[in-house]
């Protein structure tokens, strides 16, 4: 073995560090807080607000709204594997295996899309925070566990993503 892959097998992810000490907790703490503003906005002042919009800006409020709940839905599931593996729950292999139904990848519509600026401010703010988030996790996973973020299961397809969705909570929460 060469001085050069001595210092390899020796370098800290500073990711890692991150996702599997105490200073987890906070990145758990806003990701999943951030799930709990949006589903009380989304159901309360968000419904009212769009009532008001616009035809075109309510279609389009309507498909970001998906976007966000499926994007903060993916990494609130990233976040579940990385605390169940932090409380030694399951192994880093198992997260490893199980966050391959895991897409970080949710994108969201550009804000020069007609009716775009019609959206509600806080609606606004909440799309851009979960994208934020979304973009640290994602870099994390790809410093922690290599290469891109799997955008399909080991076997090259996705049959049922709310299935698979449902496996990962179950999973991340299971008591052996």
């Amino acid at each position: 073995m060469n001085d050069s892959s001595k210092g390899s097998a020796k370098t800290i992810k500073l990711a890692e560090r991150r996702v599997f000490s105490q200073s987890f907790k906070p990145l758990y703490q806003e990701g999943m807080g951030l799930v709990e503003q949006a589903a009380e906005y989304l159901d309360g002042k968000g419904r009212a607000e769009a009532k008001k919009l616009s035809r075109l800006a309510a279609t389009l409020y309507a498909a970001e709204s998906m976007r966000l709940t499926t994007r903060l839905m993916q990494v609130a599931s990233w976040l579940l594997l990385q605390r169940a593996a932090n409380s030694g729950e399951m192994t880093r292999d198992q997260v490893a295996s199980e966050k391959s139904k895991v897409r970080l990848d949710t994108a969201s519509a550009n804000n020069d899309a007609a009716g775009w600026v019609e959206l509600p401010k806080d609606f606004l703010d909440l799309v851009n925070r979960s994208l934020r988030l979304q973009a640290l996790v994602r870099r994390m996973d790809e410093e922690i566990y290599g290469g891109a973020v799997a955008d399909v299961s080991p076997s090259g397809r996705r049959v049922n993503p709310v299935s698979d969705q449902i496996t990962l909570l179950n999973t991340a929460f299971a008591r052996g």
